[in-house]
């Protein structure tokens, strides 16, 4: 057979599966679809130089993996802000509309899967990754190419980047449940769990047994655009091959919140799970302007279901106490099946809740999970009581130290004030020493409670004096030589972390590790990020007043400046590396609004920062220029009242050409 009789093949194979997976309307049965796959499989045995990257043949799984490759996104994936009620819902439309007062908006289902990234090169598959944190993901390429609604060819030659939700249906999840407990093996709690797990396999002929499917539901990169709106580019991502979710439009706000509470009863009948609705803006260009927050776009909201409810009682509350001091009071209880997990604990989150729901031990309660993740109670069933239920009361000392609590007046939170309580600093140090901090292999929870039990651990310093302590450590229960010197070894790697990572690392609230990154690539030096002001600081491209705030008290705290001059005289990296390719901005303020013909909001940011310039999201004195682009609004008004320059994309550019600011 030659080259263009095994292409025949392969796309009568491929519209075999179209029809099947896409359109649900088969036009051969199984049997005769088998015989087909197994003829190409026998030629491509027979003449290996032929195979292709999209050969069918590639959907049934290669050799196993030893792991999954980190990819590293340019743009962060970002997730979803909640609406979990009509207030919430009207919130959201209400903030659109001050910025954007004549959008659209177009609602789909929420999946409950597990998100991917796909990029594709000239039309074919190239590489698959999972979100994970939205900054990075995993490699999992292979065990994508056998879910057979992945199209590995599109149908026109574009380079692009989609997003969508690998699922698995509730048939065949019931299906794949049945086969696991025959074989004597425990069943998946839910479909998004069967789902996670299969793609996340190391052998990907186990993913390929797996029924998963996916739906694509975002255009995220695509050269060359012409696409006005989301329904426009779903349109067209169907055309090149693509499962698309279902969209509605709606005109206002108020049908959304018909259409949300009418599907709280319908999901029931779809043939997959969704745990709610994806409220999007429909105009793209309107997005551009909504633009982002660090964590979540301002374009679009989840809406989430009400939560599956369970019965069950209260045989204790303890308190837990947190790395800012903060005592959580959590209800110990009768374990109770919900949503296919067990629970056995809920959060009570404060004093003021615990009052307020009238929450007794003995009590029965109804507990549910917030946002279907974490478990809390609802309410209490006060027709249950017997009259032995006991009142709780915030302890006066802490469960831990024993030093007295304090509430600050007006605020719901107790707090154990002793910086020095053993469990505050075990969480501070657990945060310090995790993946997305300083991600110190080998010292894990356990081993700092290890640590911090023999004196050996106090504060993040004392970790990197630990190599001075070697024979200390190989004496510890369940280290050895071995683990230690890993452990040495990894805490040495660690010094060279990102300034983002250690920023991250040291606890500042209210700063993630997005925000953490934001600091950085603004300051490029602790020392710098140490002595900002307030005003300074809220100036910032997503900062806000709040974390403002926190940053310059975290800062005025004697005890943390002595701990970050104890990491610095430890060797950690204080200084973030530099990407700037010029300084032809430096020094100079930019205020971005409008949208701009080619460049989208971040491109924009990113080339100012990445020439030494800075991003102001308000417009005042200190601004130097207003990037202004179609549709701006009282920012470029503003900028006319107190006389400060405005330039289009073109002036911008030769700006950054030449750093000519007299253009």
């Amino acid at each position: 057979m030659n080259s263009s009789e095994i292409e025949q093949l392969r796309k009568k194979i491929e519209d075999h599966n179209k029809a099947y997976y896409l359109d649900d309307a088969p036009v051969i049965s199984d049997y005769d679809y088998d015989k087909l796959m197994q003829q190409l499989i026998d030629i491509e045995a027979l003449h290996p130089e032929l195979i292709t990257p999209d050969s069918p043949t590639q959907r049934v799984g290669g050799t196993p993996s030893d792991g999954f490759k980190k990819v590293k996104y340019t743009q962060p994936k970002l997730s979803l802000s909640n609406a979990f009620d009509a207030g919430d819902l009207r919130d959201f439309d209400r903030r659109v509309r001050q910025t954007c007062p004549d959008a659209t908006y177009v609602v789909e289902y929420k999946f409950d899967g597990l998100t991917v990234v796909l990029n594709y090169q000239d039309g074919l598959l190239v590489q698959g990754a999972t979100r994970g944190d939205g900054e990075v993901g995993e490699n999992v390429t292979t065990n994508l190419k056998t879910v057979r609604t992945i199209p590995l060819r599109l149908t026109k030659p574009v380079t692009l980047e989609v997003r969508g939700e690998v699922f698995m249906g509730k048939s065949d999840f019931e299906k794949l449940n049945q086969r696991r407990s025959l074989d004597d093996e425990s069943p998946f709690a839910n479909p998004r769990n069967a789902a996670a797990g299969s793609l996340r396999q190391l052998d990907p002929k186990l993913t390929a047994s797996r029924p998963l499917d996916i739906f694509v539901f975002n255009l995220e990169l695509l050269e060359d655009s012409n696409l006005r709106t989301h329904t426009e580019s779903l349109n067209y991502l169907k055309s090149l091959g693509f499962k698309t979710s279902e969209v509605k439009t709606c005109s206002d706000i108020e049908e959304i919140i018909n259409y949300c509470s009418l599907m709280k009863d319908e999901r029931q009948k779809l043939a997959f799970e969704i745990d709610g609705l994806v409220i999007k803006v429909d105009e793209l260009s309107d997005r551009e302007i909504l633009g982002n927050t660090t964590k979540n776009p301002r374009w679009a909201i989840a809406y989430k279901f009400p939560p599956d409810q369970a019965v069950t009682t209260v045989d204790a509350i303890t308190v837990q106490v947190g790395r800012t001091g903060a005592l959580t009071p959590v209800a110990e209880l009768n374990p109770v099946t919900l949503a296919g997990s067990v629970i056995s604990r809920a959060t009570l989150h404060n004093e003021d809740n615990i009052k307020e729901k009238d929450i007794r031990i003995g009590d029965h309660v109804v507990i549910q999970k917030a946002g279907d993740v974490i478990p809390e109670v609802d309410h209490v069933v006060i027709e249950k009581r017997s009259g032995n239920e006991v009142v709780f009361e915030m302890p006066k000392t802490c469960p831990v130290c024993h030093e007295p609590t304090f509430r600050i007046e007006g605020e719901a939170v107790t707090k154990c004030l002793n910086m020095a309580c053993p469990a505050q600093v075990f969480r501070k140090l657990v945060h310090f020493t995790s993946r997305d901090a300083m991600n110190i292999e080998g010292l894990g929870p356990g081993v700092l409670r290890l640590m911090m039990n023999e004196k050996l651990v106090t504060n993040p310093v004392d970790i990197y004096h630990l190599h001075e302590k070697r024979d200390v450590l190989v004496s510890l229960e369940k280290m050895g030589e071995k683990s230690v010197d890993n452990l040495l070894t990894g805490i040495e790697a660690s010094k060279k972390r990102e300034l983002s990572r250690l920023i991250f690392g040291l606890g500042i609230p209210l700063v993630g590790s997005r925000g953490a990154k934001v600091l950085a690539e603004h300051f490029q030096s602790m020392e710098k990020l140490m002595v900002e002001e307030e005003e300074e600081l809220k100036e910032i491209f997503d900062i806000g007043e709040k974390m403002a705030i926190e940053i310059v008290d975290f800062f005025k705290t004697t005890k943390n400046i002595e701990i970050i001059r104890g990491l610095k005289s430890a060797g950690l990296n204080m200084v973030q590396e530099t990407k700037a390719v010029s300084q032809t901005l430096q020094g100079k303020t930019f205020v971005l609004t409008g949208t701009l013909p080619s460049l989208d909001r971040r491109e924009a940011r990113e080339l100012i920062e990445a020439n030494g310039g800075k991003v102001s999201t308000s417009v005042s004195k200190k601004t130097d220029f207003v990037l202004a682009g179609e549709k701006s609004g009282s920012k470029q008004t503003k900028a006319q009242e107190l006389g400060i320059r405005i330039i289009d994309e073109n002036q911008f550019l030769t700006l950054v050409t030449n750093g000519d600011f007299d253009l």
